[in-house]
C-alpha cells in the first residue's frame, strides 16, 4: 500500500498542467507564475531589461517591472499598497480589488479587513515596540504593515518589557505628574504607561520631535506628529501589545 501511494503522489506531480512546471525564457520563475503572480513577460527572462532575471530580482526583493526599485517602492496595481505587501498577504499583484468587494486591498488591510473575503472579515492586530531599535511596529496577521520611529523609556525610567494589550484610549489625555497633554493615547498598562504622540505643553509647544528614535521619555511610547494618530485610529481597545 505504501508503495502505491508513493507513485500515485509522483503521478499526481508529474501531470500538473504543463504551464504550472514550464518556465520558457529559464528566468527561474515558471510561466504560470511570470502570468499570474508576478505579472512578468514569461518570454523575456528580463521584463524591465535592467541586466537581471526576473527570478533574481525576485528572490532578492527587487521589481522585476521597474529597475532599480524595491517591491516595497512599486505598486505595480496602482492601488495603494506596495508589491512587497501584496505578495505578503497573497493579494493579487495586478488587481486592486483581489476579492471584488468594492474596497481596495490597500484600505481593507489599512482598516484591518481580509484583502481575501469578499466577507467583512477582520484580521488579528499587533503592535510590537523594539527597545534595542526605538521602533514601533503595526502587524497584521503577523506581517509587519506600518513601521514608525518612537522613543521610550529613558534610564531610570524603562518602559517595561512583556505582553499586554491595549486597555484604554484617549484622545488627548492629560498629565497631571508633568502638567502636560499626551494626544492619541494608548494605554497599555491602565494610565500609567502608553504610545501617545509627542506631549504637549499648554503653550502648544511640542516636545522632543529631535529625540525619535532615542530612548529619552519617562517610560511611556512616543511617536511623532502623524505616526500616532494613524496608530490610534488603527489600533483597537484589547490589541496586543508586544514590549522587547
Amino acid at each position: 500500500m505504501k508503495r502505491i501511494f508513493l507513485f500515485l503522489m509522483i503521478l499526481a506531480l508529474w501531470t500538473q498542467p504543463a504551464w504550472a512546471r514550464v518556465d520558457f525564457d529559464k528566468d527561474g520563475l515558471s510561466d504560470n507564475d511570470e502570468l499570474s503572480v508576478y505579472y512578468t513577460d514569461p518570454a523575456n527572462p528580463d521584463t524591465d531589461g535592467d541586466g537581471y532575471p526576473d527570478g533574481l530580482e525576485i528572490a532578492n526583493h527587487f521589481s522585476p517591472h521597474q529597475a532599480g526599485k524595491t517591491l516595497a517602492q512599486t505598486d505595480y496595481d496602482n492601488d495603494g499598497l506596495s508589491d512587497w505587501l501584496e505578495l505578503l498577504f497573497q493579494t493579487d499583484l495586478g488587481k486592486a480589488d483581489t476579492d471584488g468587494d468594492g474596497y481596495s486591498d490597500f484600505v481593507e488591510i489599512s482598516n484591518g479587513y481580509d484583502p481575501l473575503n469578499p466577507e467583512p472579515i477582520k484580521l488579528p492586530k499587533k503592535i510590537k515596540i523594539s527597545l534595542t531599535d526605538q521602533t514601533v511596529t503595526a502587524l497584521l496577521k503577523d506581517i509587519p504593515f506600518n513601521t514608525f520611529s518612537a522613543s521610550t523609556g529613558k534610564p531610570g525610567y524603562p518602559t517595561p518589557r512583556g505582553i499586554y494589550q491595549v486597555e484604554n484610549k484617549i484622545p488627548r489625555a492629560w498629565s497631571g505628574q508633568y502638567g502636560l497633554w499626551m494626544p492619541y493615547w494608548l494605554g497599555f498598562i491602565n494610565t500609567t504607561y502608553g504610545i501617545h504622540e509627542l506631549p504637549e505643553w499648554p503653550s502648544g509647544h511640542k516636545e522632543g520631535e529631535d529625540h525619535l528614535g532615542r530612548p529619552v521619555s519617562h517610560g511611556c511610547v512616543r511617536l511623532g506628529v502623524g505616526p500616532a494618530q494613524w496608530l490610534y485610529h488603527w489600533a483597537e481597545v484589547g490589541t496586543m501589545v508586544e514590549i522587547y
